[in-house]
């Protein structure tokens, strides 16, 4: 059993990863990197064609994130016969983010913003779309390849990160005895405000490919839920009472839908002032999707549904977003770190120098992104100057910045425990990082010294 890095593993982006198992080649995720363009976003699938014994004959995308499914079509144009699997909720997703997509980068490439030319169609997603094939949680399937010596078969766990996303656990035989790999993919053990915790096979296992985007995050596993919901009610309504917007800027899949969810309970208790709420771009979409979806895949309550929250559209024009601007009001939009060229972005660029606005982070954010550089700059006080676009340069920041830990990932100490369930033989630490991955690599040794712990690089051949 060889496994294969083709995406960066000490970063969050193009996660893919590569299994060849007795004569079966095996494809988990094929995600493109958010702050690349072009091929230049890719995973590295050119190492599958420089080895003549490596192919693939299935590939299983755990969710609709584009940093696991953005390269899809891209890998189904390379190797043409994969059999592609996916839950029918991810299947719904990705008939509406990749199109999407295709969109983006054609503009781009047509307003002069990217010199990359589009990676795929819309054409070729249309004939794309009736390869995938979709399976309910923890029916087991056959992902066995033309040349491969021994039968393998595949279940998915709900992975309790966003709508449709499922871990992958694997069993075959060798020498007469079952090997079980199991990959988290992007996993949260614990409920948020739509999507229950995640589900795991039972342990022992022999491999476990384990996210660690939070290792590196100390303060994630030292709060507590009730206590970020508090923190975040009161922050929205010291902004709303003396007039000023709240920017929430969001992942336009999970984080948005679970925030306009919290949204709608601080309005309902009383917490927060009842003030328009102004959503847009694929979130919407997005958003109907969870709706129709809620009694067919895992919900906490199936009876909520997000476009049930009161919400408006964001207004397309400057003049219309300052008018908005002008009044109390909560923006829930994309990109949830703020890069360039996003709706959060441009928000921010109105709003940060005015000392009666917000601007509340609920996710992940990369020191490097832009939401990572406004905190930074929040953290060293009133006036510091942050570089938010860096067409516009350098703005001090006036208004109140803060951060909420509503991640859809599970933190450090919970992963811990999840490989205390699953009792593995060998770990391999991805999507995380460096210091992230070293942390939990540290730990894991230290609790479990009966774990052999591995922090593959990118191309580094493993052998299992």
């Amino acid at each position: 059993m060889v496994f294969v890095a083709l995406g960066a593993t000490d970063e969050i982006g193009a996660s893919c990863h590569f299994l060849k198992i007795n004569g079966t080649g095996l494809v988990l995720d094929a995600g493109t990197h958010p702050e690349e363009e072009g091929p230049a976003s890719l995973p590295h699938l050119e190492l599958l064609h420089e080895n003549p014994d490596w192919h693939v004959d299935h590939a299983i995308v755990t969710h609709a994130h584009h940093d696991h499914i953005g390269a899809l079509p891209v890998l189904i144009q390379q190797f043409p016969h994969a059999h592609i699997h996916m839950t029918k909720a991810t299947r719904a997703l990705a008939d509406l983010l990749l199109p999407a997509s295709a969109r983006l980068q054609r503009r781009r490439l047509r307003e002069g913003s990217s010199t990359a030319r589009p990676l795929f169609s819309e054409k070729e997603l249309e004939v794309f779309s009736y390869l995938y094939l979709t399976h309910e949680l923890e029916d087991e399937f056959d992902v066995t390849g033309l040349r491969g010596r021994t039968p393998i078969k595949a279940r998915l766990f709900d992975a309790g990160h966003v709508l449709g996303a499922a871990g992958v656990f694997l069993r075959f035989e060798e020498e007469g005895e079952e090997r079980r790999i199991f990959y988290s993919s992007d996993t949260n053990l614990r409920p948020q405000s739509i999507i229950p915790g995640g589900a795991y096979p039972e342990g022992p296992i022999d491999v476990l490919l384990l996210e660690s985007t939070l290792g590196a995050d100390p303060e994630a596993e030292q709060t507590t839920r009730k206590t970020e919901e508090k923190k975040f009610a009161e922050a929205l309504r010291r902004t709303l009472e003396r007039g000023g917007a709240a920017l929430v800027p969001v992942f336009a899949l999970g984080r948005g839908q679970e925030t306009l969810a919290l949204i709608d309970r601080f309005k309902r208790r009383g917490l927060i002032p009842d003030v328009p709420v102004y959503t847009a771009g694929s979130m919407r979409a997005i958003a109907d999707l969870y709706d129709k979806t809620r009694f067919s895949t895992p919900r906490l309550n199936p009876e909520f549904q997000v476009f049930g929250v009161p919400q408006k559209r964001l207004p397309r024009s400057q003049n219309g977003m300052r008018k908005a601007l002008a009044e109390p009001s909560i923006y829930v939009v994309g990109s949830g770190m703020m890069f360039e060229r996003t709706i959060s972005n441009e928000l921010a660029q109105m709003i940060v120098e005015h000392e009666k606005h917000g601007i509340f982070l609920v996710g992940y954010a990369r020191e490097d992104a832009p939401a990572g550089r406004l905190l930074e700059a929040a953290e060293q006080g009133k006036g510091t100057e942050a570089v938010i676009n860096r067409a516009r340069g350098p703005q001090p920041v006036h208004c109140d910045v803060g951060r909420f830990r509503f991640s859809g990932h599970s933190h450090r100490r919970d992963l811990i425990r999840l490989v205390e369930r699953l009792r593995p033989r060998k770990v391999l630490l991805v999507h995380g990082e460096e210091k992230a991955r070293a942390w939990m690599a540290d730990n894991i040794r230290f609790f479990y010294p009966e774990i052999e712990v591995l922090m593959p690089e990118l191309g580094e051949v493993v052998r299992l």
